[in-house]
């Protein structure tokens, strides 16, 4: 068994603020016993006003926070591995990337990183319009962390989870679990938020992990919730709801995922379709 722990959040506009909240619930993880924390999207700062962001972003902040998550395994000896969600920083060409980073408890630096590779640019029916391409660069490659607590980790965030060719590809990477931290609306996540994580678990025969976003935020926003785990075989085994921030804990049965690929061996039967 591999206990893991998934932190939901309210996150806001000040990024100092919200690393408070990811360091308590590190140390509370770290003490329970979990070997893993999860983090949403955009953990350390989810602000729509990108001219307020930018201040923050386009500085030298984004470095410090990630030196200061690695002081944090070290100097609290945090027997724990850190999976934040993404957080803004920037990137080529005038932009930013939505990036995530995987922090070995064992290094205390982060040895694994992951750019968005799915832009949400979208009009909603409520009167919503988001263009995320205006502002981030997507990224390009499909990213997977060798030997963690969890077995072989695919990284995803939010709207990859749309885009089932990117869990085809952790898929025949042999991951064993996907996180996909999130930041859902509460009109797409009610509508396709749990129907797709558990149809990429079932597809990829993974775990899937998604800590997410839930509540009104300080910018205006109102997010899902509803963190979730979900084992290969598409069944639930831990919902967060979608009321309010907290810490909770899930134990994988790693071997789950030998039983199901032999039950059905759907990436090993997989053949090409033609065009």
């Amino acid at each position: 068994m591999a206990k893991i722990a998934i932190l939901q959040m309210t996150s806001g506009i000040d990024p100092e603020a919200n690393f408070r909240v990811i360091k308590e619930a590190a140390i509370k993880a770290s003490h329970a016993g979990a070997l893993m924390l999860f983090t949403p999207e955009m953990s350390l700062l989810l602000d729509r006003d990108r001219k307020r962001a930018a201040h923050w972003i386009d500085s030298a902040a984004p470095r410090e926070f990630l030196k200061r998550i690695e002081a944090l395994q070290m100097e609290l000896q945090l027997e724990l591995d850190i999976a934040i969600g993404s957080m803004p920083v920037p990137a080529e060409e005038g932009k930013w990337a939505n990036r995530s980073y995987f922090f070995d408890e064992e290094r205390g630096r982060p040895i694994t990183q992951y750019d968005k590779i799915h832009m949400f640019d979208v009009d909603l029916a409520g009167g919503e319009s988001w263009r995320e391409s205006n502002a981030y660069k997507p990224g390009e490659e499909v990213v997977c962390v060798e030997d963690t607590p969890v077995g072989r980790l695919g990284l995803t965030i939010c709207y990859d989870l749309r885009f089932p060719a990117l869990f085809e590809a952790l898929g025949k990477r042999a991951c064993d679990a996907i996180a996909v931290p999130a930041a859902f609306t509460k009109p797409t996540g009610a509508a396709h938020w749990q129907v797709l994580l558990r149809a990429r678990a079932i597809e990829a025969q993974a775990f899937v992990i998604a800590a997410a976003q839930v509540g009104k935020h300080e910018d205006g926003r109102e997010t899902y919730g509803h963190s979730l785990v979900v084992d290969p075989w598409g069944e639930v085994l831990l919902d967060m709801g979608g009321e309010e921030p907290g810490l909770a804990f899930c134990d994988l049965d790693l071997e789950r995922i030998t039983e199901v690929r032999s039950q059905i061996p759907s990436l090993a039967n997989k053949r090409g379709i033609p065009n």
